[in-house]
């Protein structure tokens, strides 16, 4: 006797509206700023710490647009398990918070930090001052 077996896999998902289109997910995100002021905001899946600031009025510079051709977009993750929870830091990258104002072991570029459902509530703090070598006082305008 040859037994037949049926396998049914099915999958669902709750990021979708009643006509289909996908919705935004989106992940809670406190920048603090150099006075110690916190501003939460939402941000996309997907997109940059530098990015997410620029369309929240947040200073955070980015003079080289997210091109990692300098640091002024540093920020330190407050939590060492958020921060493990980041993929490592590219060569590029490290060569850049090298020359960053106040590096700390929990230093990053805010555009290299995409946001991803597991860093939702990640607090991330501004320096008080940044280098910038290539223009000196020079802050770009969010495109």
């Amino acid at each position: 006797m040859i037994e037949k077996h049926n396998f049914l896999s099915t999958m669902t998902t709750n990021n979708t509206t009643e006509e289909g289109s996908e919705q935004e997910q989106m992940i809670s995100v406190t920048f603090i700023d150099k006075d110690g002021e916190e501003k939460h905001i939402k941000v996309p899946v997907g997109m940059s710490m530098l990015e997410a600031a620029h369309e929240n009025d947040i200073e955070l510079e980015g003079a080289c647009e997210g091109s990692i051709a300098c640091s002024t977009c540093h920020v330190i993750v407050t939590d060492l398990e958020q921060y493990n929870k980041l993929e490592d830091p590219t060569d590029e990258e490290n060569d850049m918070l090298d020359l960053a104002f106040g590096l700390t072991e929990t230093s990053r570029l805010g555009c290299q930090v995409i946001a991803k459902p597991e860093l939702d509530g990640i607090r991330l703090a501004i320096p008080a001052a940044t280098r910038n070598f290539a223009v000196d006082g020079y802050v770009p305008k969010p495109h």
